[in-house]
């Protein structure tokens, strides 16, 4: 189904505070974990984040709209981020891994609901990149956590 002018702002936007959740989740784990090689990947997908961020926010100024400015697109979502926090003032690298995967499985779903709509051909290779990379990172992680 194609989407109106407004629908699209607000997936993109959605998309946006995805991409904040998580820069600001990555950035929380990669401050807690103790293993080097992980504060590494994880400081590497908060900036990745954070530049996606930015992609989809020209997105939606070329729209005419304005793009969201911070995180928590769904509860469950905010959620599942903010969960790290508690986590890493008592959690060993196994548990904040897991919940970066926990956040990561919500990244997933969002992109994936927003890419079942018809998006407009200028808009749809930035969303398919990320949505790509966000798979990778995702299944990275989720390999990290079985390893454990």
């Amino acid at each position: 189904m194609a989407v109106n002018r407004e629908e699209l702002i607000q997936c993109l936007n959605d998309l946006i505070e995805t991409c904040r959740d998580g820069e600001n989740g990555f950035q929380t784990a990669a401050a807690h974990v103790e293993d080097p090689a992980l504060r590494k990947l994880f400081s590497e997908y908060s900036v990745q984040r954070a530049q996606f961020a930015s992609e989809l926010e020209s997105e939606v100024r070329q729209l005419g709209g304005t793009p969201a400015t911070r995180g928590s697109v769904s509860a469950s979502f905010h959620r599942g981020w903010m969960n790290i926090r508690s986590m890493v003032t008592r959690g060993s690298d196994d548990v904040i891994v897991a919940e970066c995967e926990r956040g990561e499985d919500e990244a997933v779903e969002n992109y994936q609901r927003v890419m079942k709509n018809n998006l407009p051909p200028n808009v749809l290779p930035v969303a398919k990149h990320q949505f790509t990379e966000i798979k990778r990172a995702h299944d990275r992680i989720r390999n990290l956590e079985k390893a454990a």
